[in-house]
């Protein structure tokens, strides 16, 4: 699309003279829609001037743009507008610039001053602007210098918005216009580049979709299409007609605009389901998670409980063991000591008794005594009359005297 706008264009360099189309922009094979019936907005301070909307093209068809209030570059330039003109096989867009006087726009009536010829909404004068109310919308409250004359129409009021071709306006630049076109020029400020890419992307203000019934006819400033400075159209110009092309256009933009939604819904859908699996599992992780603590929990307690029991089962087990062994040892040391007693009472009793008596097996070998006299002392050692002591009289130092 783009070689074929490039290829036209620079046919239509070649085929047009230079006083009728001083700038190309686009071309194209269709022209634009009537232009919409709309209000001006209020003139926002001193020194603004008007700029009339206009039809701009571009991938999607025509689109608008809103007329505006601008602050021009320098004080003492006026606006001329841009214009759609037919060269034969194509229209081309003339585009507007600022200069000392108001050049050639085509013929078309843009209203607001701008009416076919010239303009009748203001002057210049010693470094102000004066305002005709009569075609302008001012607060005479707040700006004084404004005066009142009523504009007379050069061409017939309709709102056809290009010149030539078939319905085109059929005005041509005047001796004036032509020496307007030659004097030097100054291109559309920064604030009016930045109005015109803000309508190119506004989907609303396409021809195709606002049927050239604009709801952003005109702004109070540029770039501001919200807010209590925006103007919709009243009506469209004429009963709009779309193109073959902008029919095929907008059914491809419809149906691509059908598959995008479609796409939207399923990457929703999508989403929502992975949300949703994505809230099930870290459910099911947290209730899991959930299980385990109680499960670790409930087997903390189970264990402490059992070792508390094996505990107290191994205390009671080995307080039995200890009481069974002190009963044990009690017992064997009763017996023990039971046994002892008898034993040990034996003796005593013998003891008692003379010990010659009991152990002399020996008077045998006495009796030998008599052939061995040298023997006579040991039988003598087998009498011991020691054991009886007590039987003796006590010694005197033992009974002291009477």
């Amino acid at each position: 699309m783009c070689k074929i706008r490039l290829l036209l264009l620079a046919f239509l360099i070649l085929a047009i003279p230079a006083a009728s189309f001083a700038q190309f922009g686009v071309s194209i094979t269709f022209a634009p829609p009537a232009l919409p019936v709309y209000e001006q907005p209020m003139v926002p301070a001193n020194g603004y001037l008007w700029t009339p909307g206009y039809w701009f093209y571009g991938d999607e068809g025509y689109f608008w743009v809103p007329g505006t209030w601008v602050e021009p570059p320098t004080v003492g330039l006026l606006w001329t507008p841009g214009y759609w003109g037919w060269g034969g096989n194509a229209f081309a867009w003339n585009e507007g610039y600022w200069g000392a006087q108001v050049g050639f726009y085509g013929g078309v009536n843009y209203g607001f001053g701008y009416g076919g010829v010239g303009y009748g909404g203001g002057y210049w004068n010693n470094g102000a602007f004066n305002y005709n109310t009569t075609v302008n919308n001012v607060n005479v409250t707040n700006i004084h210098n404004v005066y009142n004359k009523t504009v007379v129409n050069t061409t017939a009021v309709n709102y056809v918005s290009y010149n030539g071709g078939a319905g085109g306006i059929t005005a041509r630049p005047t001796a004036a216009e032509e020496t307007a076109a030659h004097e030097q020029h100054t291109p559309p400020t920064a604030m009016q580049t930045q109005h015109v890419h803000a309508a190119s992307t506004n989907h609303a203000l396409l021809a195709s979709v606002n049927q050239g019934r604009p709801a952003i006819a005109a702004t109070a400033k540029p770039g501001e299409f919200s807010g209590q400075g925006v103007v919709a159209a009243k009506q469209a110009g004429a009963p709009y007609k779309a193109s073959a092309t902008e029919d095929k256009a907008a059914e491809s933009k419809a149906a691509e605009s059908k598959v995008a939604e479609s796409k939207a819904t399923e990457d929703k859908a999508a989403e929502s389901k992975a949300a949703e699996s994505k809230a099930t599992e870290n459910k099911a992780a947290e209730s899991k998670a959930t299980e385990d603590k109680a499960a670790e929990s409930k087997a903390t307690e189970s264990k402490a409980t059992e070792d508390k029991a094996a505990e107290s089962k191994a205390a009671e087990s080995k307080a039995t063991e200890n009481k069974a062994a002190e009963n044990k040892a009690a017992e064997s040391k009763a017996t023990e000591d039971k046994a002892a007693k008898p034993k040990a009472a034996s003796p005593a009793a013998e003891s008692n008794k003379p010990t010659t008596a009991r152990s002399q097996p020996t008077p045998k070998p006495a009796a030998a005594a008599h052939a061995q006299p040298a023997s006579k002392p040991a039988t003598v050692a087998h009498a011991q009359p020691a054991p009886h002591p007590a039987k003796e009289a006590p010694k005197a130092e033992e009974h002291p005297p009477q």
